[in-house]
């Protein structure tokens, strides 16, 4: 990975009345940025991508729920990019709308058709590569995309807790072996989450009471 004012810039953009974050990430020797998840606050997510400099190139979804797709419509009306999503939270990504009218939320219906993530995909951003997990239990497709000692998790994981899974289409099997994986990465590997502060792999399996255990072979 590049060193000193080559390196990925990262930035942390907390919107929406559910206080989702947003993911800017930046290669400003290449030029191109990525925005992964923008859930709502459009205006504030472009002026944060102008203010590096770069290009916007492609949006990146770790999964569809209404609060992690909020902007995606109205950034694609000023910045038409792809917006690369995995095949299973297609229903959730459709009925975005409709969901986020149950909180008493208006979003608007996330528009353009989506490239399709899988597990083992690679994105790029400029110089940077990251490798693609499918790990689902929160949603159906829910993914997390892994490079450059970052996990960026969605709501798989938070610092002290985990997604939830008694919403429409969870999986909590699923989500225990999501669970179960994600503790294989290195301690120092930093988490980006959809939710909350940024916090380690080693440290949530250390104190996060959801993942004291996820490491232990299933039936242990």
């Amino acid at each position: 990975m590049p060193s000193g004012s080559d390196t990925l810039k990262v930035q942390q953009l907390t919107v929406g009345p559910l206080e989702e974050n947003c993911w800017l990430l930046a290669d400003p020797a290449s030029g191109k940025a990525v925005l992964v998840d923008p859930g709502d606050e459009v205006e504030r997510l472009l002026a944060a991508v102008d203010a590096t400099g770069c290009t916007l190139e492609a949006i990146w979804l770790t999964h569809a729920h209404f609060d992690h797709v909020g902007a995606v419509a109205p950034l694609l009306r000023e910045r038409p990019v792809p917006v690369w999503l995995h095949p299973l939270d297609l229903p959730l990504y459709g009925n975005a709308a409709t969901s986020a009218a149950r909180w008493g939320i208006s979003i608007e219906t996330p528009t353009g058709a989506t490239e399709p993530l899988a597990e083992g995909s690679v994105v790029s951003l400029g110089r940077f590569q990251f490798e693609v997990w499918h790990v689902p239990g929160h949603a159906p497709g829910h993914v997390a995309f892994l490079g450059h000692g970052l996990c960026i998790s969605g709501d798989l994981v938070f610092a002290g807790s985990i997604g939830r899974t008694d919403l429409p289409l969870c999986d909590p099997r699923a989500m225990q072996a999501s669970l179960m994986r994600i503790t294989t990465l290195d301690d120092g590997t930093r988490v980006l989450p959809g939710h909350g502060v940024t916090t380690t792999i080693g440290q949530e399996r250390l104190s996060n009471p959801f993942l004291r255990g996820a490491a232990r072979p299933i039936g242990a």
